[in-house]
């Protein structure tokens, strides 16, 4: 083999790994957020009040030790209603006690890679001054709650535009009905809190990341002129489906 042979051929060999590799990332992002909605089914059929996981994680070997299973916060000021703790008293029998190998095992799982998307749904436990974490169970329709976040602000909304390229999953525009003429009434004038949109982008970002949920939900659109100049590979239209 000469010289330039070799070199095309490890060109073209180079190539091919960077896009297996890209091909892992996406698939192991997809797992992780797949293993996460597996347990937090379970959680939920167990102990349907259920929103956290609370648990102390070490980063040296990527481990964590459960500690208990919580309820939603009662208001901005108080503190989340411990459902279930994994070191209670033996004679507190509690359905998850069944369990509690598997939510421990589930999460690590999904905690394990640096690039996890399930990292997004992790924060720091405020109301403890340890190695304490919480974890937002996902919602069982990620679609439905986008649509629900949504329709808060602009109730007339039928569908959003999103970006995957911005910070996993953007909303950029917001569709609101159609005008007389049949054409799309378009606004980039989201009118949530950031907050809001923190949470937006991250079950926005979570549906890209799952194939079978992008599937279902995002639909691409051709002759699309981004609202702010970028790249149009990864813009999706959304629709949003019936909130009650």
């Amino acid at each position: 083999m000469t010289p330039a042979a070799a070199q095309d051929q490890l060109a073209i060999l180079g190539e091919q790994r960077e896009e297996l590799e890209a091909e892992r990332l996406r698939i192991e992002k997809a797992y992780c957020l797949a293993v996460l909605d597996h347990i937090a089914a379970k959680i939920r059929t167990a102990c349907p009040e259920a929103v956290y996981v609370s648990f102390a994680f070490y980063s040296s070997s990527r481990t964590l030790d459960l500690h208990c299973v919580l309820g939603a916060q009662p208001s901005p000021l108080g503190t989340c209603p411990e459902l279930w703790d994994n070191h209670g008293e033996p004679e507190d029998e509690h359905p998850l006690d069944d369990i509690a190998d598997q939510i421990e095992a589930d999460v690590q799982t999904a905690l394990a890679p640096y690039s996890s998307p399930a990292w997004a749904t992790v924060r720091r436990n405020q109301a403890s001054d340890g190695n304490s974490w919480l974890l937002e169970l996902p919602p069982a329709d990620r679609a439905a709650r986008v649509a629900e976040l949504v329709r808060t602000r602009h109730p007339h909304a039928t569908a959003v535009i999103v970006d995957g390229r911005s910070a996993g999953g953007r909303i950029i525009e917001v569709v609101e009905g159609s005008a007389d003429d049949g054409t799309q009434n378009l606004t980039t004038q989201r009118r949530w809190s950031r907050e809001c949109e923190d949470v937006l982008t991250r079950l926005v970002g979570q549906i890209f990341a799952m194939p079978t949920l992008a599937g279902r939900h995002l639909t691409a659109i051709h002759g699309y002129r981004h609202p702010y100049g970028t790249s149009c590979d990864l813009v999706r239209l959304m629709t949003l489906p019936p909130t009650a």
